[in-house]
């Protein structure tokens, strides 16, 4: 396997290379569109399957809602309308025919739909057309779905699962009696996200709203939580929105309420997306590959035979017999034992893709009844007996598990800074990015200015920081509290 760009040269190749070399994604034949190749998918897999059960444990149902929306139901909501129409994929037609010559498909003009479909973009419109016919009391209430699928919005600048025309998902939708009850409801979902990425990626976050100028559209306000990558620049981990009652309004959804009047009722959605792994991997990944988390690798540890001719049957015994033991602690093994790779070949492929600990047994290894353990975060290697992995593996992982955690959460602390001064703003944001909290005006033109003089945006206000009267950092005008500046993905 070729070596890597390193990280410092040309950040942006280093990524893209990890993301194919490594095995998780490649460019499709269609622009803006990529393959999620087996490796790529077990890690969405993974992620789904622990985050499926953290919203399940909170009473979320799994439903499953059209791909295709009716453009009349689009239209619905005015503000969500306008800014999604703008990457709408959309369909007119139901087939194709040969054209005269009989030698290309062509669209059969014939076959023109009486309404265009949509190619959803997000799944409102189509979910609160059948929320009016579901909800007619408050008994039908509270209404907790989550869909676990696709979407579609066309992008001009793609990366691999960072920014993808066609992208894998999960959107939750609910509907709620009280105002209180949808407040809290989005705040404890933006828990859930939290506690995800800082317990099973290992990415530290923080916690926010979007400004108004950037929050989703329809909604009447957006928490998000937000990370920094390697770089110094923040991604967006996830968001959640309080919807208040526009979709409700916009759809005509009423209920009848306890004391037997009719209200319209309050929602909200939230989305975390295969962004994720892009995330996951400026988080945490070094100049030789991958580097992943033990609670979010689809394989914890990889077993690898040294063999040799006169102790081929032996070591093979023992690999198998350390597979068995390790597998009953539900710990995730793979045993590679394919001998047209050398144990150097699989060495490095298992570097590159991350795998959290490499156990190689050889005849030394035999002859002493111990493994050489190699740790992928750190590269430290040690000897231990293989009769006590049982109980030294889940503790090593735990380590593991928590340096990778407390290694990216002290970068980020390092990165977070506060500044007063416009010069020391614009320096800190071309030295070495980070988030910095500054005072805002509250007034889209100054974000603009800054945004064009800098590439710094506002990613958020803080969700849990008292205000703090001061004044803006562009213009000078008065401001109630300091926001949060990135450059970002």
């Amino acid at each position: 396997m070729s070596q890597l760009t390193k990280r410092n040269e040309n950040y942006s190749k280093w990524y893209n290379e990890i993301v194919v070399k490594s095995g998780l994604a490649e460019f499709s034949g269609v622009r803006g569109f990529m393959i999620i190749k087996p490796y790529g998918y077990s890690l969405w897999d993974r992620m789904k399957t622990i985050l499926d059960k953290m919203l399940k444990l909170t009473g979320h149902q799994n439903v499953y809602f059209p791909l295709l929306i009716p453009k009349s139901a689009f239209s619905k909501e005015k503000e969500h309308t306008e800014i999604f129409s703008e990457g709408c994929a959309v369909v007119t037609h139901s087939r194709l025919k040969k054209n005269q010559n009989k030698e290309e498909l062509i669209v059969d003009p014939e076959s023109k739909l009486q309404e265009e479909l949509v190619i959803r973009p997000t799944s409102e419109s189509i979910i609160w057309k059948t929320y009016k016919r579901w909800i007619q009391s408050y008994r039908d209430l509270p209404i907790l779905f989550n869909q676990w699928g696709n979407a579609i919005r066309w992008e001009m600048r793609t990366r691999l699962f960072l920014r993808t025309t066609e992208f894998l998902w999960q959107e939750g939708h609910t509907a709620h009696s009280t105002e209180k009850e949808a407040i809290e409801e989005a705040i404890k979902i933006l828990n859930i996200y939290t506690d995800f990425s800082e317990k099973f990626m290992a990415i530290p976050v923080l916690q926010g709203i979007k400004p108004y100028m950037d929050k989703f559209y329809g909604s009447e306000k957006t928490y998000c939580i937000e990370a920094l990558m390697q770089d110094g620049k923040a991604l967006q981990i996830g968001t959640s929105h309080f919807l208040g009652q526009n979709f409700s309004k916009a759809f005509d959804v009423k209920f009848t309420n306890f004391n037997g009047k009719k209200e319209y009722v309050w929602s909200t959605s939230w989305g975390v997306s295969t962004r994720l792994i892009g995330g996951l991997i400026m988080s945490h990944s070094d100049d030789k590959g991958l580097i992943l988390p033990p609670k979010i690798a689809p394989i914890q540890i990889v077993i690898i035979p040294i063999y040799c001719e006169e102790k081929y049957d032996f070591i093979n015994k023992i690999a198998k017999k350390i597979l068995n033991i390790l597998e009953k602690e539900g710990i995730r093994v793979k045993y590679d034992d394919r001998i047209i790779l050398t144990p150097g070949w699989k060495f490095h492929e298992y570097e590159m893709k991350g795998i959290p600990i490499r156990i190689s047994i050889g005849k030394n290894e035999i002859q002493n009844e111990k493994v050489e353990i190699f740790r992928r975060d750190t590269y430290e290697k040690t000897y231990a007996p293989w009769i006590n992995l049982k109980n030294s593996i889940p503790k090593l992982l735990d380590k593991i598990q928590n340096n990778i955690y407390k290694k990216a959460l002290k970068r980020t602390q390092e990165l977070i800074i506060q500044s007063d001064y416009y010069n020391d703003f614009k320096n800190q944001i071309n030295r070495s990015g980070g988030f910095i909290f500054a005072h805002w005006d509250g007034t889209k033109n100054t974000g603009k200015k800054i945004q064009e003089e800098t590439e710094a945006t506002i990613r958020f206000i803080p969700l849990l920081k008292e205000k703090e009267k001061g004044k803006c950092i562009y213009s000078g005008n008065p401001s109630l509290q300091r926001v949060v500046f990135s450059k970002s993905y």
